[in-house]
């Protein structure tokens, strides 16, 4: 059992604005290439569950199960036991953890998956080791991750393509990949697995009330989450140049033709 703790600083943090984000996220919109192998009695680990809408999603699909949701920031674990015990889920519970030596026996868990996590630590071919660890033989080992550079969306506005040179900026700063999609399948292999199947999905905001749900949380996310924190205490960008960028989102948002399409890649691991 490895004794390495995590390097990389999260971009977005835990602001509200990001909270309210990630909150949306459920296991049909997020998860869904996982979901078709998941058995009702196994036993889960969800890495990075922040505030716990998709592991309260997937303890429901495995009524015989248990879910563990594992999380490094323990703040938000509040909001996950809360969305559970909201639902009436039992079969599940919240730790704080460190996913680059987690403290379970090898062979443990029937499946372990992250969402939008790789992309954020500093060393992800270590952190798959280490989730492929835990994971039984014939175990499924899952990622889903993002691919900043190649966010597509209309309007083209030029504040929204300073917004994602400066994302990738501050990103690597902080010691993470914000192309990390394109690069899944081969960290994935590189972790020692040798049955690596790949896909790709995208969320894709059109309606008005998706769009304006996306803009309004960059609104403020650009000027008051971790994201903003990083660019000024590094030098990245100053005050203006956020403010800039949260007016642009706004404009993008209140366009009637807006859309954007946000790709992800996606990869599920059987342990030999």
């Amino acid at each position: 059992m490895s004794a390495k703790t995590e390097s990389a600083i999260y971009t977005h943090g835990h602001h509200a604005s990001v909270v309210r984000s990630h909150s949306w996220r459920t296991a049909q919109n997020s998860i869904a290439f996982l979901l078709p192998h998941l058995k009702p009695d196994m036993k889960i680990l969800d890495i990075g569950c922040g505030p716990g809408t998709i592991t309260v999603d997937v303890a429901s699909l495995i009524p015989q199960g248990h879910i563990t949701g594992l999380e490094r920031a323990g703040s938000i674990l509040t909001q996950a036991r809360a969305n559970a015990e909201a639902k009436g889920v039992t079969n599940i519970d919240f730790v704080e953890g460190d996913a680059n030596a987690l403290s379970y026996a090898d062979n443990t868990f029937d499946v372990v998956y992250c969402h939008q996590v790789l992309q954020h630590v500093g060393d992800p071919i270590g952190m798959l080791s280490e989730m492929k660890r835990v994971v039984k033989k014939g175990g499924i080992v899952a990622a889903r991750e993002a691919d900043y550079g190649v966010f597509v969306w209309y309007p083209e506005l030029p504040g929204l393509k300073e917004w994602q040179d400066m994302y990738d900026r501050i990103a690597r700063r902080n010691g993470g990949e914000p192309n990390a999609g394109r690069m899944l399948h081969a960290w994935a292999r590189k972790a020692g697995f040798g049955d690596v199947r790949c896909s790709c999905t995208m969320w894709c905001y059109a309606s008005e009330e998706d769009v304006t749900w996306w803009s309004e949380s960059w609104v403020e996310r650009a000027v008051s989450s971790s994201f903003a924190t990083t660019a000024i205490e590094h030098g990245i960008a100053g005050r203006e140049d956020l403010e800039r960028i949260s007016r642009a989102w706004r404009e993008w948002g209140e366009d009637q033709d807006a859309w954007i399409s946000i790709p992800s890649a996606e990869i599920l691991c059987v342990k030999e």
